[in-house]
């Protein structure tokens, strides 16, 4: 199996996103996901041409791509504000260069409907402009694995993919659900993946550890995504380090762990 493994610049969210894509590179990392830092996403639909542009040059100059983009769905106003401001996200995300937009579904059950009509009418767009959507479980609309391929059946379009995120599947459900079981029917849907972990302590799960020191058994999700012929991206998002060193040193373990379980499928 020989897929990229990317980089989100969330272990890095207290920093600026200059130096997070800085650090994701010194760790050994090609490609970043956009995610916030310093409490503010630095692409959003409502973003300058000059803003997404220092985004890009920071990325370059660290030596990073961007390739994916954390995105989200205003649902408040109805389809047509939702759709344009989708439009507009969808529009700074191409200019990013990215090829992936991530989306977190919803958690409202009300507003299941409206998200998939949202969704069916963004797919044309997002082909049009040469990006990917990629729905990751997150509760709500995605929170089991029937819910998962019931939404991508729901929006039937080539560029609405799942993201497979196997500790969100336990995180969300509390370790009710285990992604191991179910990779077989998420991975022939899936565009790109997300690497985390897990544990449950106490009836509390908590995403903010190092893959491998979880309850993910990452041999058996990767080689299930290797199965369904999965050649997207992987996304490091979170780590056990809360600071500087600590989370370089994570996110180079990290990345020499997935890279040896790859080499071995």
């Amino acid at each position: 199996m020989d897929t990229t493994i990317g980089c989100t610049s969330r272990p890095y969210t207290k920093l600026s996103y200059t130096e997070a894509y800085s650090r994701i590179a010194a760790a050994g990392y090609t490609d970043v996901a956009v995610f916030a830092n310093e409490g503010q996403m630095p692409v959003r639909s409502d973003s300058s041409a000059s803003e997404v542009a220092a985004v890009r040059t920071a990325a370059s100059a660290a030596g990073v791509r961007p390739s994916m983009l954390l995105g989200k769905t205003k649902l408040d106003e109805g389809i047509e504000p939702a759709l344009d401001d989708y439009r507009r996200l969808l529009d700074n995300a191409a200019s990013l260069g990215v090829r992936y937009l991530l989306d977190l579904g919803t958690g409202d059950e009300d507003r299941f409907e409206l998200y998939f009509d949202l969704m069916r009418k963004a797919a044309p767009l997002a082909l049009e402009a040469g990006i990917d959507i990629t729905m990751k479980p997150h509760g709500g609309i995605s929170l089991t694995t029937e819910k998962i391929i019931a939404a991508h059946a729901q929006v039937g379009h080539p560029a609405f993919a799942i993201c497979c995120d196997p500790g969100n599947i336990i995180y969300y459900t509390n370790g009710k659900r285990r992604p191991e079981s179910d990779i077989d029917e998420v991975a022939p849907l899936a565009s790109t993946a997300i690497i985390k972990d897990c544990t449950v302590i106490d009836g509390k799960p908590d995403v903010m550890v190092t893959a491998g020191d979880g309850l993910v058994d990452f041999p058996v999700i990767l080689a299930g995504l290797d199965r369904a012929g999965f050649s997207g991206p992987c996304y490091v998002e979170c780590v056990g380090g809360e600071e500087g060193t600590a989370i370089d040193r994570d996110l180079a373990f990290v990345l020499g762990y997935i890279k040896g379980i790859q080499a071995a499928i």
